[in-house]
């Protein structure tokens, strides 16, 4: 898709409005524990800064229920955001005309938690213009609240020009990379618990890729849907009709799934139990399949030989229990080898993944790790995020 980017915004003696997202972990005693958000958000405010524009910052923080609540005042992103600019950012209870008048080309504010506001998440048509009224321009620079059509994240798009920030550039520019116009072969790795929470991500990614690997408990309904016996394993069984017809769906877009050949199974469900591997006909009815097996991971790099682009989301086993993290930190590490290497491009999102490849020691050389969580689910299942479609150039 094209879409707006800032450098054609015109920006100078301007004031925009950013959807920033400072949704930030916090430690116990307050202070922000993972920044990574707050500092996508800075070569945006940065650009805006040197183009001489006043700079309003929109974003949630937890789920307040449309009222204010001390607890998730935004306020303690100020001293964080302000040493990170190395400028003093002012925040703002509320939008206050006045105060934006007063702002000089170059200032930047931070206003309250939007969700302290009920007509934000109704995507208030009346809310939306009163913002806008209080700028030129805006910028959507939060990839991850881009699936809601909240009056911050997609509807004050409707009354003002409206800009792709250069976060969100960087996500759509790597999400396009990666199932727009990927260079084939294209190879996915889906994991995680269910199937019935990504139904719709695996009927559309079989009509886009080469090569689908299901892992974690959502490749046990897809097992026992073939005949396996899977014991004790989270399994849903009621879904495998489910599972039958996109494997069929798979087979007629010549897209080849890949399900685990071996399994290391366990009879509890906890981190060092007593484990083995074992082949698919060798699971016993006390059985708890927790892992991929080693034949499996030898398979997923073969096809990792073999491809040209990989998306990956969710992990391939019980990542949270050593030793059920294997599968997912030999493969993960083997993705982020060839992709170092210059052989392969990895993109990857949503859910747990963040974390697994973290534990895997693999994020940093993989091409582009998404944050956004949910969006990156519905970007990938095919479907409409108003926040991206107010972007859109044509």
């Amino acid at each position: 898709m094209k879409f707006k980017r800032l450098e054609d915004a015109e920006l100078t003696g301007k004031t925009a409005i950013v959807r920033v997202d400072f949704n930030v972990p916090r430690g116990p005693d307050g202070s922000v524990s993972d920044a990574t958000r707050i500092e996508a958000a800075l070569p945006t405010i940065n650009y805006l800064r040197q183009a001489g524009a006043k700079t309003v910052l929109l974003s949630h923080f937890g789920r307040p229920k449309g009222e204010p609540n001390p607890a998730l005042s935004l306020e303690f992103i100020i001293a964080p955001l302000s040493e990170m600019l190395g400028y003093d950012v002012t925040f703002s209870e509320k939008l206050d005309k006045s105060a934006i008048d007063a702002m000089e080309a170059g200032d930047v504010i931070l206003i309250e938690n939007t969700r302290f506001a009920a007509q934000e998440t109704q995507g208030d048509a009346g809310m939306a213009q009163y913002i806008a009224s209080h700028g030129n321009v805006f910028i959507q620079d939060a990839f991850s609240a881009a699936h809601r059509r909240h009056v911050s994240s997609a509807v004050i798009g409707e009354y003002l020009p409206t800009y792709a920030g250069l976060a969100m550039e960087r996500e759509l520019d790597h999400l396009a990379q990666a199932l727009e116009h990927p260079k084939a072969p294209v190879m996915a790795v889906v994991g995680g618990a269910k199937v019935s929470t990504k139904i719709d991500l695996l009927t559309n990614l079989v009509d886009k890729l080469d090569i689908l690997v299901i892992g974690g408990g959502m490749a046990n309904t897809f097992l026992a849907a073939q005949g396996h016996k899977v014991g004790k394993s989270l399994c849903e069984h009621d879904l495998a009709d489910t599972a039958r017809k996109i494997m069929t769906r798979a087979a007629k877009a010549n897209c080849e799934i890949i399900l685990p050949h071996d399994v290391v199974v366990a009879k509890e469900f906890k981190a060092h139990a007593e484990s083995r591997a074992c082949g698919l006909d060798e699971v016993a009815a006390d059985d708890m399949i927790l892992d991929a097996g080693p034949e499996t991971v030898n398979l997923l790099a073969d096809y990792m030989d073999k491809a040209a682009t990989l998306i990956w989301n969710g992990p391939l086993g019980a990542f949270e229990l050593p030793p059920f993290d294997t599968s997912t930190v030999e493969a993960a590490k083997y993705a982020a080898k060839l992709t170092k290497a210059g052989k392969l491009i990895a993109v990857a999102g949503g859910g747990d993944t963040v974390a697994a490849l973290k534990h895997a020691g693999a994020a940093n050389d993989f091409t582009f790790i998404s944050t956004a969580g949910g969006a990156f689910l519905e970007w990938m299942e095919g479907k409409t995020l108003p926040g991206v479609d107010i972007l859109r150039s044509e």
